[in-house]
C-alpha cells in the first residue's frame, strides 16, 4: 500500500510518502531536506527488505529559499517531532517499531528527537552530518541504539564523530562507507538487531 501524507506549517506545507508491505517489519523514517524524490532507490531497498518507509520533507518549498534553513538544529528537529506524533495517531505506523536514517544536516535533530522521544525511537542510523551538534545533553540522554556511517572521503563528519561518541551511553557502532559501498544492508542489519515493538497504545486506531 502506498499513501502521502503531509504536514501543515506556517511556513508551508511539508510532504510525505508512507511505503507499507503486507506483513511489515518496522517502520523506517527517512526525513529529507532535499523535495521527495519520484524515484528513491535507498527508500526502495529498505521496502523490498521488508520495512514499512515514511519519506517526510523536513523543510518547505518557500524555505529553501533561504540559505540557513538546513543548519537551523531547533526547526528542524521540531519538524521531525511533529513526523512523530503523526506518526501516534496513525493507525497503519502507530505500533510498528520505529526507526530513523537521517542522512547529512538532518543528523543533529535526528539524534537530539530520539533522546527526547526515547520510549517511541527504537533504534536509528545517521548517514554522514555533524552529530555534535545535537548537543552534550541530547548525546548523553540518547538510549535508542545508533549506527553512524560515514564516507571514508568524509573526514568532517569523522571528526564530528571522534568528538561526540565518548559522550553516548547507548549502544553504539560506527562504519566507514567505501567508495561504491550500499548503506541499505549495513542499515537494515542494524535495525533488524535493534528494532523493537512497542507495546500497543491505550485507545489506538485499528
Amino acid at each position: 500500500m502506498n499513501r502521502h501524507l503531509n504536514i501543515q506549517t506556517s511556513h508551508g506545507t511539508l510532504l510525505g510518502h508512507l511505503a507499507l508491505p503486507e506483513h511489515p517489519r518496522s517502520l523506517v523514517l527517512l526525513p529529507r531536506i532535499q523535495p521527495l524524490a519520484v524515484d528513491d532507490p535507498f527508500a526502495g531497498n529498505l521496502f523490498n527488505r521488508g520495512h514499512a518507509v515514511l519519506t517526510m520533507e523536513l523543510i518547505s518549498e518557500r524555505e529553501r529559499h533561504f540559505v540557513d534553513t538546513t543548519q537551523d538544529v531547533s526547526r528542524l528537529a521540531r519538524r521531525m517531532t511533529d513526523i512523530l506524533d503523526l506518526i501516534r495517531r496513525d493507525g497503519d505506523m502507530q505500533n510498528l517499531p520505529l526507526a530513523i536514517h537521517a542522512g547529512g544536516d538532518a543528523t543533529p535533530a535526528a539524534i537530539r528527537v530520539a533522546a527526547l522521544r526515547d520510549t517511541q525511537v527504537s533504534t536509528l542510523s545517521c548517514h554522514g552530518g555533524l552529530i555534535d551538534r545535537a548537543g552534550l545533553q541530547a548525546l548523553e540522554m540518547l538510549v535508542a541504539p545508533l549506527l553512524m556511517l560515514i564516507d571514508d572521503n568524509d573526514p568532517v563528519a569523522l571528526a564530528s564523530w571522534q568528538r561526540a561518541y565518548r559522550h553516548l551511553a547507548c549502544p553504539n557502532q560506527m562504519h566507514l562507507l567505501q567508495a561504491g559501498e550500499n548503506q541499505e544492508e549495513p542499515v537494515s542489519a542494524w535495525f533488524a538487531q535493534h528494532a523493537k515493538r512497542l507495546p500497543e497504545i491505550p485507545g489506538s486506531l485499528t
